[in-house]
């Protein structure tokens, strides 16, 4: 235990600690009287001395790190700095910094933060989440690392990005941060150069595939909901051929989602309707649209079925609403010529002509415009 304690400080001083913010009695209390400079500097005045010090370097990358040295010390200043500065720091956090961070995660490895579950721990998660200090965790963002954002599969690096969406939900939800924890799934990684660097922070082996990969899923889903049985999973990340299987698998008996399967297309689906009032339409014409989605992984497969979904809402039949889009990859239009190559999902809105028109000759010969406004 006393390694332990050497090795993982609490997290939850990291959580209460204010630096130089506590008082007298605070200081007497945590046992740390004597410990920090006498002088109390309340929240306020410890945001504008680090502000300043982050507005003096250029470099995003170089902030991001200098916010998550802070998240390692000082949870509450570094909450309090994001929503006193989100429109500053979010980019700093997330997107897009944190895909370099992700990519440099191994190489700048400072301390722990959220748990690891890899192939060696089947048989132990139900022990294993015991070993997470704080009790009462109500959301946990999980990923396998095989999608980081556009850079691909990044395995166990990809903790950059739970921990820094996590952190925006503490600061914009309102969620405390003693009620969070970020998750990998490090099955392997079938990026080479991960895997052949000395520095790399994951399994280096490859990737787990088909009952394999999905047995420690469901282990790991049976062991978190076990000790924290309200909990909400997010899954985060995960590679197409995957996120909408796990999501099925999932949804009706835990509290989950996929932020880029269902985020994202409720996001799109806002943003479209909110166009059709701008442009002085009536909302229910959605099904009226033709719509190009540029992009057939998760997130583009995730808004069209969202929006198809509101089209059938809408009255439309599921054909009419599905001959409503053109999904374009990077070898173009998806097309029934192709269809062993696609998942389920992108099955569906595979079309019978056309397949492998560019994104640009898809736009010239369906123009995505209201087919009402063509007409005219």
């Amino acid at each position: 235990m006393f390694l332990r304690s050497l090795l993982f400080p609490p997290l939850h001083l990291f959580a209460v600690n204010k630096g130089m913010a506590m008082k007298s009695g605070e200081r007497d209390r945590l046992r740390v009287r004597g410990l920090l400079p006498p002088r109390t500097n309340n929240l306020e005045i410890q945001t504008e001395r680090f502000m300043k010090s982050l507005r003096q370097v250029d470099s995003m990358i170089l902030k991001n790190i200098m916010l998550e040295d802070l998240h390692d010390r000082n949870e509450t200043l570094y909450h309090r700095i994001i929503i006193d500065h989100m429109e500053e720091v979010a980019p700093l956090i997330y997107t897009p910094t944190v895909g370099q961070a992700c990519k440099e995660f191994g190489s700048r490895y400072r301390r722990p933060r959220g748990m690891y579950f890899t192939e060696d721990d089947r048989g132990h998660m139900a022990a294993m989440v015991y070993n997470w200090p704080l009790p009462d965790v109500h959301v946990i963002v999980v990923t396998d690392g095989s999608r980081i954002l556009g850079l691909g599969d990044l395995g166990a690096q990809g903790m950059g990005i739970p921990i820094g969406k996590l952190s925006l939900y503490c600061a914009a939800g309102g969620i405390a941060p003693h009620r969070v924890l970020p998750v990998v799934l490090d099955v392997g990684t079938d990026n080479e150069i991960l895997c052949n660097d000395p520095f790399y922070i994951g399994v280096p082996k490859r990737r787990l595939k088909g009952k394999e990969y999905y047995h420690l899923v469901d282990e790991f889903m049976q062991a978190v909901r076990h000790r924290w049985p309200n909990v909400l999973v997010q899954f985060e990340d995960f590679s197409s051929d995957k996120a909408q299987n796990l999501l099925d698998k999932y949804r009706e008996d835990h509290l989950c989602f996929n932020d880029d399967i269902q985020g994202t297309g409720a996001t799109t689906l806002a943003g479209v309707l909110g166009a059709l009032r701008a442009k002085g339409a009536d909302v229910n014409s959605l099904g009226d649209q033709r719509i190009v989605v540029a992009g057939a992984g998760s997130a583009g497969i995730g808004v069209a079925q969202v929006l198809m979904q509101a089209m059938m809402e809408q009255g439309r039949t599921e054909e009419e609403a599905k001959n409503a889009f053109y999904i374009v990859d990077q070898d173009g239009l998806l097309g029934k010529d192709r269809i062993d190559q696609m998942s389920r999902e992108q099955a569906v809105f595979a079309r019978d002509e056309d397949g492998g028109l560019s994104l640009l000759d898809v736009v010239k010969k369906f123009k995505p415009v209201s087919n009402h406004s063509a007409h005219k």
